[in-house]
């Protein structure tokens, strides 16, 4: 009879271990979500900046033949 009460503690610690398992599972998918568009956000942010990088260059003078040297 020890055996099945035994056994019966074994099964109602498995299953409060599992109920941890679930919410902490649950608590990193939330972090990995959040992370996730952290990420997605500063790419979008870095394409804009390069974005804006790449139109100042086109906007800046070429430089001529002349004008090496004169600095």
């Amino acid at each position: 009879m020890s055996s099945i009460s035994d056994l019966i503690e074994r099964v109602e610690r498995l299953l409060l271990r599992h109920g941890e398992l679930q919410r902490t599972n649950g608590l990193l998918l939330e972090q990995v979500q959040a992370l996730t568009n952290e990420r997605d956000s500063l790419r979008s942010r870095l394409a804009a900046a390069r974005s804006r990088v790449d139109a100042l260059l086109e906007r800046l003078p070429a430089e001529t033949e002349t004008g090496k040297g004169d600095a």
